[in-house]
């Protein structure tokens, strides 16, 4: 658990730094990005500026114990189910939004470790999409070897089936979700693009598109037989060859996903061949499928997400294009 110091020193950065990124991302943002997310931002502030109720934001701005910047309200540690670990936070701008989107974020940490308060998986996320009129969820999921891959992704499922089911009182539209994920966050959203009927047997409605962020593995049988793999893959996956099948993106994708961004790592060996090899099938059934390559390492391509870049611009072009159904 984070210390009310480190959640302390992370808000402090987000005043300083959100207003800022925000501006200077937007003004690189190609058209249709920027038209989507102008429309967000002027829904919210042509309607009466309603300020969320103290109910839905953890303290008060400037307070001690969670000081929160003036353009943004966050909950902390929700439950979606009875695991210790099965908790989201949710981001959300300080004034009601209205059918606001929303982006659901599943961090990495090879299936045993990372946590949802990490900053690389929030902190530049949050500050260049929730000024801006989204809301963002961030999820923790219960780790090996306490649990395996198949019954992560549908913990993942269960956090986004409750945020859908929440996502009115927070000003969100449940209809305009977006999943992603980095690296074995990444595999699980893989997962429940590939076989939705993960996310909609624990009461999940369908998400308008998926964006794995350098997914740890897309093949697990293929990662598995390979005699130098990394050992994190023998604690999550085991021994069975069935299991890694059903905890096989590219086995279980056999039908059309909804749209799909795959980022990979041009500095990472095999990075970009393992997500094309997906997205290569997803096409062939007739998703919009696209991989993203970035001259990033594994890490930088979590982190830098948010920062103003040709890398920000092109995924949040790819979230406007699902927003807007120009991506189906």
């Amino acid at each position: 658990m984070k210390s009310p110091y480190t959640k302390f020193a992370f808000v402090l950065l987000a005043m300083f730094a959100c207003l800022q990124v925000a501006s200077a991302a937007d003004r690189a943002l190609p058209t249709a990005g920027k038209a989507r997310f102008a429309l967000v931002r002027s829904a919210t502030t042509t309607q009466a500026r309603v300020t969320l109720p103290s109910s839905l934001c953890n303290g008060a701005a400037g307070s001690f114990q969670n000081p929160l910047p003036a353009n943004m309200c966050f909950q902390f540690d929700i439950a979606y189910g009875k695991d210790p670990l099965q908790k989201l936070d949710v981001y959300l701008p300080a004034i009601l939004p209205h059918d606001a989107p929303v982006i659901v974020m599943v961090h990495g940490g090879g299936w045993s470790s990372g946590d949802k308060f990490d900053n690389p998986v929030v902190r530049n996320k949050v500050q260049k999409w929730v000024p801006g009129g989204a809301i963002f969820v961030s999820v923790n999921y219960p780790l090996v070897p306490n649990v395996d891959p198949l019954q992560q992704a549908r913990s993942v499922a269960m956090a986004l089936a409750y945020a859908q089911k929440h996502a009115a009182q927070w000003g969100g539209d449940p209809r305009k979700f977006i999943l992603m994920g980095h690296s074995a966050g990444g595999h699980l959203v893989s997962l429940l693009a590939a076989e939705p009927r993960l996310a909609t047997s624990q009461g999940a409605q369908q998400w308008l598109g998926t964006i794995a962020l350098d997914a740890a593995v897309y093949d697990v049988p293929t990662t598995m037989g390979n005699p130098n793999h990394d050992p994190i893959f023998d604690a999550a996956f085991g021994t069975d060859p069935r299991f890694w099948d059903s905890t096989s993106p590219l086995l279980q994708l056999n039908t059309r996903a909804a749209p799909f961004m795959a980022v990979c790592s041009t500095v990472e060996s095999g990075s970009c061949t393992r997500a094309q090899t997906f997205v290569d099938k997803a096409l062939g059934y007739g998703a919009d499928a696209t991989v993203l390559q970035e001259v990033l390492d594994h890490g930088q391509i979590n982190d830098t997400l948010g920062l103003p870049s040709d890398y920000t611009n092109q995924v949040n072009a790819f979230m406007a294009a699902v927003l807007n159904g120009s991506l189906r």
